[in-house]
């Protein structure tokens, strides 16, 4: 389960006090604090800076059909409202989860009898439509009766129908960088009228990045912790109000650990759990894991990084291994966590046990250095492929024996380009399975050098 999900569980029924706000104050801290304008709206900038996508599209004064495509609590929502501003449309808001189809139908049945066209129909999580109810916007994205912002937070090449998503631009929105959510949770302290602004309140610096860290790119997330933190912190109590991490440690029900996913801890640690597993010491291994899953590190980057140990140090001595790591990312990004810990657990006690091998890490290493020297060496014509009459006319595929025609599948034929010979990078080891690939290899080469034997 992520971090926010933990939030969110712990915030369900956590009642904010009023009186600070007035009626702002019902509504929950990240509602509060969304952006209004591009002044104020955080991150993104990939999309927004001078001469990127989202900047070109508003400076060309066209707004098309867009689905944002991005992580919850990276602003897809608020990017969307901004745009109806910017564009001066009416923004009819709905959620796939709650809203049916026949509704919004007669949304656009109304909208048709109008001719402004400057109407924005905004559906969050789009991908839950299926492809039936997707299919009904076609006609009105089609006539320019609305322009469609859908968002998702799923790949929309799988979850959205190509006739539509062909009608649409596709935005990716990037989780929010660490220092940006600190700076939004600076905003929030510093509002007077929408935050925490009129309040005596001191935070140091160490509370905004632990909450960041915690958050993983969720702004949302983040501000929804510190609502948690400075209303627990200031009930019944006036005057000065005082952030701890005491408190903070509190509310996560368990020690805040001393650990940062950006600083040097958090190359220190990756590194100390690679070289464990690739040292063969399952147990060393699995306290380095313990430290970075309880310090807060993402589960998928441990993840990743399991997958580049089965593929670096492990290799083909257990070609298991990378199905084991791979199947752990997935088991990861299915049940989150901390269901996923010991997905993670038994990859790194899998790869610490196995035989290791870095010969196809060095092979490969070898092949990149000859392929800088001999970059622009010709495909011999005879490996091309002949896909058209000019190019057989050329001499391409002319004189390539094919394996299969020949007894015991296999000929003397070369395969690198004439200028280089032969070349031999991939040197098994005596360890695991690569001794099999090893006596394979070896039964291959003595066949090429009978047929080369019986040729000459």
């Amino acid at each position: 389960m992520k971090n926010q999900e933990l939030f969110d569980n712990n915030y369900n029924g956590f009642k904010t006090d009023n009186s600070q706000h007035g009626d702002a104050g019902r509504q929950p801290l990240a509602e509060r604090m969304r952006p209004d304008d591009l002044e104020s709206f955080i991150g993104q900038k990939h999309l927004l800076d001078k001469g990127k996508a989202l900047k070109l599209i508003i400076e060309s004064g066209h707004l098309p059909s867009l689905i944002l495509w991005g992580p919850p609590g990276c602003g897809k929502t608020s990017l969307a409202r901004i745009l109806a501003e910017i564009f001066n449309y009416s923004f009819h808001s709905f959620s796939a989860v709650v809203s049916g189809i026949r509704e919004l139908k007669q949304l656009f049945l109304n909208l048709e009898r109008e001719t402004t066209g400057k109407n924005i129909v905004f559906i969050d999580e789009i991908h839950r439509f299926n492809k039936a109810q997707q299919d009904a916007f076609l006609p009105y994205v089609e006539r320019g009766v609305i322009t469609l912002i859908g968002t998702t937070t799923l790949n929309p090449s799988f979850s959205i129908v190509s006739p539509l998503l062909s009608r649409m631009k596709v935005l990716i929105l990037n989780p929010l960088e660490d220092e940006e959510i600190i700076e939004l949770l600076k905003d929030a302290l510093k509002d007077k009228e929408k935050g925490y602004g009129s309040l005596n309140l001191k935070c140091g610096k160490e509370i905004l990045k632990i909450i960041a860290s915690y958050a993983e790119g969720d702004g949302r997330t983040a501000l929804n912790v510190l609502e948690m933190l400075v209303e627990s912190e200031k009930k019944g109590k006036s005057g000065e109000i005082i952030l701890t991490r005491e408190r903070l440690e509190e509310l996560f029900s368990g020690k805040v650990p001393d650990y940062d996913r950006d600083g040097e801890a958090h190359y220190n640690l990756i590194s100390a759990l690679h070289k464990s597993i690739r040292g063969s010491d399952p147990d060393a291994s699995l306290y380095w894991l313990a430290r970075m899953l309880e310090g807060g590190e993402n589960p998928l980057y441990i993840a990743r990084r399991l997958i580049r140990v089965a593929l670096e140090d492990v290799g083909l001595a257990d070609p298991s291994a990378l199905t084991i790591a791979v199947n752990a990312k997935e088991a990861v990004h299915f049940l989150g966590m901390p269901e996923g810990d010991l997905a993670l657990a038994e990859t790194v006690v899998y790869l610490a046990a196995a035989p290791k091998s870095n010969a196809v890490y060095t092979a490969y290493g070898s092949a990149k250095k000859d392929v800088k020297e001999y970059a622009s060496a010709p495909v011999p014509l005879y490996l091309r492929n002949p896909v058209t009459s000019v190019m057989r006319k050329a001499g391409y595929g002319r004189g390539y024996m094919y394996p299969h025609d020949f007894p015991g599948r296999v000929v003397s034929q070369a395969y690198f380009p004439d200028v280089m010979g032969k070349r031999k990078y991939y040197l098994p080891t005596e360890f695991g399975y690569e001794k099999t690939l090893a006596r394979r290899i070896e039964w291959w080469e003595k066949r090429k050098e009978q047929e080369r034997s019986v040729d000459g």
